[in-house]
């Protein structure tokens, strides 16, 4: 019962802060501060989401030779201007030819 109240709480949540964006009044988004957490935020929660899944499995930080080598690849092929589906590819088969060769 307690996981279906979460579901619900979190879909409600989520509803909420959608509405939010929605009924907040133009002037509000036009301020030089909200224009800067705006572009800010994103970058901040997409370097936390790689940072959980780089370092941590579970409840643990580790390191990983072989998501460090996958992250390592996909950054390269990011300095090299690849497109998204590449660079997720390249990270891919690094990190899965180097657990194929037991690290």
């Amino acid at each position: 019962m307690s996981v279906w109240v979460a579901v619900i709480a979190t879909g409600i949540g989520c509803y909420a802060l959608k509405l939010g964006g929605l009924v907040t009044p133009q002037r509000v988004l036009d301020d030089p501060r909200v224009r800067r957490f705006t572009d800010l935020v994103p970058v901040a929660l997409l370097t936390a989401l790689i940072a959980v899944q780089a370092f941590a499995d579970g409840r643990s930080l580790e390191f990983d030779a072989a998501r460090m080598a996958g992250l390592g690849a996909a950054v390269a092929a990011l300095m090299l201007k690849a497109p998204f589906l590449v660079v997720l590819a390249v990270a891919a088969a690094v990190a899965a030819g180097l657990r194929l060769l037991g690290l």
